[in-house]
């Protein structure tokens, strides 16, 4: 398992209905506030705060954002 950590990019595993919130939104964690739980932001297309909320790591996984070589 990767250990999510400040500035990683990270998608939903479910719905959060109270936060407008919907499995595969993409957000970054600003805070780790525990071995278990991370505070996440979501913007818009422009940047805009969407929402910030508190969630569990398990309901998490991690995006990664790297290079992936091509060969023909």
């Amino acid at each position: 398992m990767i250990n999510i950590k400040e500035l990683d990019t990270v998608a939903l595993l479910k719905d959060i209905p109270g936060k407008k919130l919907f499995r595969g939104d993409v957000g970054t964690v600003v805070t780790v506030l525990s071995d278990s739980m991370v505070e996440v932001e979501f913007v818009d297309e422009k940047g805009r705060t969407l929402s910030l909320a508190t969630i569990a790591k398990k309901d998490l996984i991690y995006l990664r954002l790297e290079a992936v070589p091509f060969s023909a």
